[in-house]
């Protein structure tokens, strides 16, 4: 069994995308990880062993993230798809760069809850119970969030298409 930091090295790139998803920008996304980092390690006594350590340290970087927006109040736009192209190990050809663009424009247009939960689940690949603890909502909410994001998603990806059926 790892011990607790490298259970906590080993969770740094998803903390980083999360940053990235939450901040869309990478240079506020590594200071956001960096500061999560430093509370969970100086609060480490807190963390109790028989819980999922992922979820504890997603909630801390979602704390530190809301209090940064009420100090700053602002709330960032997520652009963060591009950052994340150019960190990526593979080159995408033209054809992914467009769909990952596309992708990242219809995320950016949700709604910060439904974005948030749909990258959690989607990207993270968090648990409905988990995203719930991370955001402090109840599993139905975590559903109804996900489900609405996800035919939005769909709306904007797909445009009309999915809205037109062909009647012979």
């Amino acid at each position: 069994m790892m011990n607790v930091e490298s259970q906590i090295e080993a969770l740094i790139p998803s903390l980083r995308r999360y940053g990235r998803a939450l901040t869309g920008d990478v240079t506020l996304a590594d200071d956001l990880v960096q500061d999560c980092l430093e509370r969970a390690l100086s609060r480490l006594a807190l963390w109790r062993r028989d819980s999922n350590l992922r979820a504890w340290l997603f909630t801390i970087m979602r704390n530190v993230w809301i209090n940064d927006l009420r100090r700053r109040s602002a709330r960032p736009e997520f652009s963060g798809m591009d950052d994340a192209m150019e960190t990526a190990s593979t080159v995408p050809d033209q054809t992914d760069r467009l769909a990952l663009r596309d992708l990242a424009s219809a995320l950016a247009q949700l709604a910060p809850e439904q974005r948030e939960t749909v990258l959690l689940v989607g990207l993270e690949g968090l648990s409905y119970a988990e995203v719930a603890e991370v955001t402090g909502v109840p599993v139905g909410t975590v559903m109804s969030r996900l489900k609405r994001g996800r035919d939005r998603l769909s709306q904007l990806v797909h445009g009309a298409e999915t809205s037109i059926r062909r009647v012979k």
